[in-house]
């Protein structure tokens, strides 16, 4: 399976960018815009094509960062 060379080079957060939401390489794409696409329905090659701008390693980084972040959840009761 293919995996992001280097997550933090991808996937960059910006206090006045976006909210402070995770985007894809300082560009104002988030990672819930892209997982919102997939969600959808939509595949890689559509996103692909409807974003020129973005590479199928920007969407395995916005897979990988949400798996990251799903793995650090903490339930607290």
């Amino acid at each position: 399976m293919e995996k992001p060379s280097n997550l933090a080079e991808i996937i960059t957060i910006e206090p006045g960018k976006r909210g402070g939401k995770p985007c894809i390489r300082g560009m104002r794409m988030t990672v819930y815009d892209v997982l919102e696409y997939l969600a959808l329905g939509m595949s890689y090659e559509e996103i692909l094509e409807d974003f020129p701008y973005l590479t199928r390693q920007d969407i395995l980084a916005c897979l990988s960062f949400a798996a990251q972040r799903e793995q650090m959840t903490v339930v607290i009761r």
